[in-house]
């Protein structure tokens, strides 16, 4: 699977989850083959303006996040 596409399921995710909106977001290890396993990135969200440094692992089954760790920077 694309990295470009688990970024967009990842912000997607994020929107429709927690109602962030992503400002950035940068892979920093990509261990999901065949659309499952673990993308793990940095990230900055914004929420009602608000914004947050986080590092999350996203986890992927068949193309699609199933769950997130996450940790605030």
């Amino acid at each position: 699977m694309d990295e470009n596409k688990l970024i967009a399921a990842a912000k997607k995710y994020l929107k429709e989850t927690y109602d962030e909106d992503t400002v950035t977001m940068t892979v920093t290890n990509n261990k999901v083959k065949n659309g499952t396993g673990i993308l793990s990135v940095n990230c900055t969200v914004s929420v009602d303006g608000e914004e947050s440094d986080w590092s999350k692992d996203f986890h992927f089954e068949n193309g699609k996040v199933v769950d997130m760790d996450y940790w605030q920077k």
